[in-house]
């Protein structure tokens, strides 16, 4: 069973910065990976992916529209950790944030949850005003 887990969550003043990890279980096959958020009372939500294309690249990376410019996905090849590195956090950013990932090789942009096979326990981003 492969298994994902949150790092690097916790409280940062409005205007902050966050840089989130996420440890996949060695040996795994990815073939994408997401970053999702869902607030309180609201619908888990996309937030960003990156897919690999014969490597990780930034160029096969997509974000929502909510935090395009802010947030990054990336990954360390050494580590074999991805990463959403979050930057000028808003409030509105407030979230449990998921990472989830997926073995197989699929073509276009994977903004929905249901591509997804495989599923962190979620971390808490807390942005105070």
């Amino acid at each position: 069973q492969v298994q994902l887990v949150e790092s690097g969550g916790g409280l940062v003043q409005a205007g902050g910065s966050l840089r989130l990890s996420c440890a996949v279980s060695r040996g795994a096959v990815v073939r994408y990976l997401g970053w999702f958020r869902q607030a309180p009372g609201k619908e888990r939500e996309f937030v960003g992916t990156i897919s690999w294309s014969n490597r990780w690249s930034s160029s096969d990376s997509n974000y929502a529209d909510s935090v395009k410019g802010r947030f990054t996905v990336s990954r360390d090849d050494v580590k074999d950790t991805w990463y959403l590195e979050m930057n000028s956090l808003k409030p509105e950013d407030t979230a449990v944030y998921y990472c989830a990932a997926d073995p197989r090789p699929s073509p276009g942009v994977h903004t929905a949850a249901k591509l997804y096979t495989y599923w962190g326990a979620g971390i808490q981003v807390t942005v105070s005003s």
